[in-house]
This record gives C-alpha cells, structure tokens and sequence, in this order.
C-alpha cells in the first residue's frame, strides 16, 4: 500500500513538531495521551484487563507524569496475549475490516511479535520515520539504495519503502539478502545517493566495492548514509570508518518493531538522536533495575520506554523496550528541542564483569580502534551461565591478514590493555586469522557467543 507523499516543514526540518517549545510540546502530548487512554480503555480488551489487574482509572491519567504510577508492559506479555488470542492478540483494537498490514519483528530474542496496521497507522508509522530520515540527512527527490533485509516482514523492509515514498524518495528495493555483488552492481548502474541499512553491514558493503565493482565505494555516488538496526552506528570510530568508506555523511536512526519503524534520528550536529515526535508517542527514561523514572538530563542513562500516541490497531502503553542509551544533550544547534541519545546496547545484553556493567558495542568500539593491525571483527564469548561473572572476559579478535607473529603479540597485549584502561574490565583475547568470524548481512550481528561452560 503506498502513503501518498507529503512535503517537509522547511529545509532543515520535516516538520515543525520537532521544534515545539517544550510547554507546547507537553501540551499536545497530554492532550493525545488522554485519548489514547479513553482508547484503550474502550477498545483494548488487553489493557481493559489489566487495567482491572492493577486498580488503574485510565480517565485519572491526565499527563505524561501520571504515567509513572502505571504498570510497564512487557515483551513477555505480547507473546502469551499473540499466543492465546492468534492472530494479534487481545491487544488488538482495532477491527479486523480496518488492518490493511501485519509487520513481524526479527525474533532475535524469542518469536516474531506481529504488529497490526491501520491506514491511519500506517501514515503516523511514515510520518515518524520520514522526522528521522530527514533529520539523518534524506531529501525529497532522493534515489534510496536500499540494504536493509527486505524479508520476513521486517520493519526495515516495506515500512522503509513506504516512508521513502511519503517523503518523495525513490526506493531500489534490493534488500541485503541479494548479497554485497548484487547492491553493489545495482549502486555502481543506477547511482542512488542514499543509502541505508545496518552500520556493520554497509561497512562490510564498502570493503568489497573494489574487488567487485572495480572501484571504492567512495566513487559509487553516495551522499548519506542511514544506520540502525543494531547499536554502534552512532560511535565515533564506526562513524568515521563508514564515512571514510563512502565519501558521505553517516546518521544514526532508531526504532522497534513494537511502536514504529524508526523514530529516533540523529541530526547534522551527530551528537546523538533526537526525539522528534511528542505528538505522535511519549519516550520514559527509566532505571532497568528499580523501574523508577530517570529524568533525561545529558550524561543520564537508562532504559527507554514507550506509549504509543495515535495509535489504532497495536497501541502499547509503557513498553519496555530493553534498549538502553545514554543522554547526549538537551539542546542542538539544528534547532530541535527534543533531547538526544545514542543507544549503547539492550539491557538483556548487558554483561556484569566483576561488577563492571560492560556493553558489547562498547568493546566492539575500542577494537575498531586498532585497525589495521586488527579488521574491527570480535565477538565476546561468554562460557558462563547468566550475565555474571568474577572471571576475565573470553574475547575472540580477528587479526589482519598481512598481521607477523611479533606484532600479532603486540595487538593482544594492546586489546587487553584498553579494554582494562577504558573500561576497567580485564579480558583473556585470543586472536584468530582475517575472515574466521562472520560477516554481517541482513541478519543482526550477535558481539556474543554463548559456549557450554
């Protein structure tokens, strides 16, 4: 189904939401979160029973602060609600005659979850993703390579076909199943100047430019570059790579399946991504351990939470997202008011090394850093139960393939070293030879291994 195109706010914004005084802002959000509670309490049998659960009078609720006296819903839930009431569970509201489209999430973390559409679902989901895009650099009139999945009824897939076009973007669909020959073919004969998929992905995608198209990827025509689907897009070190790789600027964006496609974007100042859409779903910062509500300062961290505005068919109040970030800053020289913030992993990632709360992303960062004694690639594999342990960290880091014994030596005792001085965690790395651990595609990279330990 194809969202008719809309035209942006002004050259810098995609609409002027995003630039709303904070009292104007909070206004326009109570004001449809009150609705979406009358909704939900009307049409949700899901929340009508939980509601009933947890002694909550939705018509009490008559500000985003009044949020935090309610119950989180979690991921869990979805999938027993999907499970006992097939084919959406008894969190859809709407009905069946109005669903025009069913999205599936990845299922990296259990089974698909399935998200119903309306069309005027549909249009807040474009609208959402066409603040982020635009935000990341992406212009009406674009030509779009597009390098996320295009399977499984992934959110990166047709949702991102559908935004492209209510932005006036013209979509090549490939889809990173076609395989790095087949985009790169497709980049080097028809020269679009977007581009957009997973950050490791699309650096894997350069890499192979040469012995492919016969060229760097940096002359393949390529403007901007959008990344999300997986944390790191956003670090220094990953950013400079990609930029380097292409000759264009790279933007990080962020979404789930759950509440939208994308809805987060990182704007020219890449400092972190702006929350652009208090009209349209209300972003809570809370602690994971206590569920206490953290207030989005610069330097705060914590778990983001979301309550779905406008929304008919899947609407999903305080969803627990398990995306975990840090507070970038409250202010930006673009002009938007919403604060920023870079996703450094998902809770249930998170590992715990004698204390130490250590992110994947983040040891993922520092070996990037040692290029080109070490390609970048690195898993940590973790051979104990649970996400604790009082051991050194078993890290695997691929060596370059040109890489001597001496310095080979060298590159571990320089790994082990930062990861100890930046990160205070101590690590046992074994090097294994240029092409041992696998590449990205459209499937997520996983930084951990699990091994029977």
């Amino acid at each position: 189904m194809t969202v008719q195109a809309n035209e942006p706010f002004s050259g810098s914004q995609w609409s002027e939401v995003e630039s709303l005084p904070a009292n104007d802002a909070r206004r326009v959000q109570d004001t449809r979160l009150r609705e979406q509670m009358a909704y939900l309490a009307a049409r949700s049998k899901f929340y009508q029973a939980k509601f009933a659960e947890h002694g909550v009078d939705a018509s009490a609720v008559q500000s985003v602060d009044d949020l935090a006296g309610l119950p989180f819903t979690e991921k869990q839930e979805l999938r027993e609600s999907l499970a006992a009431f097939p084919p959406l569970g008894s969190h859809i509201a709407a009905a069946a005659d109005d669903i025009v489209q069913i999205q599936a999430s990845s299922g990296t973390s259990g089974s698909p979850s399935y998200v119903g559409l309306t069309a005027a679902d549909m249009r807040t989901w474009c609208e959402l993703g066409a603040r982020a895009l635009y935000a990341n650099g992406f212009r009406p009139g674009d030509r779009l390579l597009h390098a996320f999945g295009m399977s499984k009824g992934f959110v990166g897939g047709l949702p991102v076909v559908q935004i492209a076009q209510y932005m006036g973007i013209v979509d090549i669909p490939i889809g990173a199943e076609a395989g790095a020959e087949r985009l790169l073919r497709v980049q080097a004969d028809q020269r679009p100047n977007a581009l957009i998929g997973t950050p490791y992905f699309l650096a894997y995608l350069a890499g192979q430019a040469p012995s492919i198209v016969g060229r760097p990827a940096r002359e393949l025509g390529v403007r901007v570059l959008s990344v999300g689907g997986e944390p790191g897009g956003g670090l220094p070190t990953v950013r400079e790579n990609l930029e380097s790789l292409w000759g264009a600027t790279s933007r990080e964006m962020l979404g789930g399946t759950d509440i939208a496609c994308t809805y987060w974007g990182e704007c020219e100042a890449a400092d972190g991504m702006h929350f652009l859409s208090p009209d349209l779903m209300v972003a809570e910062l809370i602690d994971p351990e206590t569920g206490d509500r953290v207030e989005p300062v610069a330097g705060a961290r914590g778990e983001l939470v979301y309550t779905a505005l406008r929304r008919q068919a899947s609407p999903l109040l305080r969803f627990r997202t398990r995306d975990h970030v840090v507070v970038t800053g409250t202010s930006c020289s673009c002009g938007r008011t919403g604060y920023k913030v870079r996703c450094v992993g998902r809770t249930d990632d998170m590992l715990i090394v004698r204390g130490i709360n250590l992110f994947p992303s983040a040891v993922k960062d520092l070996v990037l850093g040692l290029r080109p004694a070490a390609t970048g690639e690195m898993r940590i594999r973790v051979d104990f139960e649970g996400h604790s342990t009082q051991q050194p960290l078993p890290l695997v880091v691929e060596y370059a393939a040109d890489l001597d014994a001496g310095p080979r030596d060298e590159l571990r005792g320089a790994v082990e070293s930062l990861v100890r001085s930046a990160l205070n965690v101590k690590t046992v790395v074994e090097l294994v030879p240029e092409g041992t651990l696998k590449r990205p595609d459209h499937v997520k990279v996983a930084l951990i291994e699990r091994v029977n330990g």
